[in-house]
């Protein structure tokens, strides 16, 4: 019998090596190779490794012209901010990863795929829950769907035979972690486990056109955990996020194929599931308070929508050494730069101050183009003078202090308008005519607040 040899593999990308290394050559993690066993095959083994029994053989080579394309052919979840994510439905065959926090949604959004599409064939595969518990569950969302199985296994040889067997339009991996395949000595969530059954689910999903998703767990960084070839395997990979403490939910692709990269999509966490939220804007606005200073709203781009979001600024003077400096949804190295260009180039002294920033209702921005609004929000809480509330703000700050300009500009006035905000203050490269609102051009920091604070 063929004696099994020790391999070190990164838990990070997946890169393999004959012995231990503190720093991987491939990604550049530190610490992350782990000691696996790997069984030497007999050669009968070898010729059938990686092949599912069952499954359609490939096709031959084909001319460009004669392949059929199927993109009309995607089949709706009737979930409208999941479609929107997905750019217009799930496509058939396609292989979809999604992950987030525990708790934050995940199972829940794909049994409401259940309940939303009833006529779906789907396999729900769950190693996590039992059948008991998952139908609590459904029972509570209110699924109540006659094509809709339940399979309680984690041998992933057993999972495709069942798919071959229902040859669903939907199948449901919960979760990429728990399944196993028995060929292999390694745990299952390893890293060789992960990589072998995601490939085996990927032959599912081309060969046998059956629409996968798969959901995966993620790291304490927010990062989906396994190797990072598991989010090149997909063709999908959507993201959950926001705050245990507020209801609402933001769903992100990070990566998709078959549509825009970066859409989001907005729900609010209810004792019923999840709820579309269509207006956004309207329900971070909700709650708006324009006799307080320090208060500002900014236009932020999230895919390809327009949102506007409330920033919250408060400056008091500090009763320690080092003034604090507290960022929640908003990078905390970006609040430094911005208040070293307001200390250098506007004239406002923040050296003695505590400074607390927070963006209302829990989510994280990233958009540049709320430079302008964080700005204005700090002078205003420095000088306690509150800012319009018919007053939106545009602009990226650089270090000179000069407002940079901002894409999507017509976007973003748009949804500006549609709120019913009267004043906008842009950079003056993207001053533009709006009807029914009016619109600013600066250049600079200094000027911006000036007319904020006026208004």
């Amino acid at each position: 019998m063929p004696k099994d040899r020790i391999k070190y593999v990164c838990g990070e990308c997946g890169h393999s090596s004959t012995k231990w290394l503190g720093n991987c050559p491939n990604c550049g993690s530190w610490h992350t190779f782990k000691e696996f066993k790997v069984e030497r095959k007999t050669k009968s083994e070898k010729e059938h490794k990686g092949k599912v029994e069952g499954l359609k053989e490939s096709e031959g080579p084909q001319k460009l012209q004669e392949i059929k394309s199927e993109s009309e052919d995607r089949f709706l979840s009737k979930i409208q901010e999941l479609d929107r994510v997905l750019g217009g439905g799930f496509m058939p065959g396609s292989f979809v990863l999604i992950g987030g926090d525990p708790g934050i949604g995940k199972s829940t959004l794909t049994l409401q795929i259940a309940k939303s599409r009833p006529d779906l064939g789907i396999l729900y595969c769950a190693g996590e829950e039992s059948a008991g518990q998952i139908k609590q569950r459904a029972k509570r969302l209110g699924v109540e769907s006659d094509n809709f199985y339940i399979f309680t296994e984690t041998d992933i040889s057993k999972v495709m035979s069942e798919a071959q067997k229902l040859n669903p339009d939907l199948l449901i991996v919960d979760s990429i972690q728990t399944v196993y395949r028995t060929e292999l000595t390694s745990m299952a969530g390893s890293v060789q486990q992960v990589k072998e059954c995601a490939a085996l689910l990927q032959q599912l999903a081309k060969k046998q056109d059956i629409t996968t998703l798969v959901i995966g767990h993620v790291t304490k960084d927010g990062d989906i955990a396994g190797p990072r070839v598991l989010e090149h395997m997909v063709d999908t990979v959507l993201q959950f996020e926001g705050d245990s403490n507020y209801n609402y939910r933001m769903l992100r692709s990070l990566k998709n194929r078959f549509g825009p990269a970066q859409e989001v999509g907005v729900f609010e966490m209810k004792e019923e599931g999840l709820i579309d939220v269509l207006n956004p804007s309207q329900l971070f606005l909700s709650e708006y308070n324009d006799d307080v200073s320090g208060n500002a709203v900014i236009c932020s781009i999230e895919g390809s929508r327009p949102l506007l979001v409330e920033v919250q600024a408060l400056v008091t003077p500090s009763n320690y050494g080092t003034p604090q400096r507290t960022a929640n949804g908003f990078d905390h190295r970006r609040l430094s730069l911005l208040l070293a260009v307001l200390e250098k180039r506007g004239g406002y002294q923040f050296s003695g101050q505590d400074v607390y920033l927070n963006i209302a209702g829990g989510l994280k921005v990233n958009d540049p183009a709320a430079d302008l609004g964080v700005t204005s929000a700090l002078v205003s809480s420095l000088l306690d003078k509150p800012i319009s509330n018919k007053l939106a703000f545009l602009g990226e700050v650089g270090l000179g202090g000069e407002v940079r300009t901002v894409n999507k500009i017509d976007h973003r006035l748009g949804e500006i308008k549609k709120l019913g905000f009267e004043h906008a203050i842009v950079p003056k490269a993207n001053k533009t005519q709006t009807n029914g609102i009016k619109v600013n051009g600066v250049t600079n920091i200094s000027s911006s607040i000036k007319k904020a604070l006026q208004d």
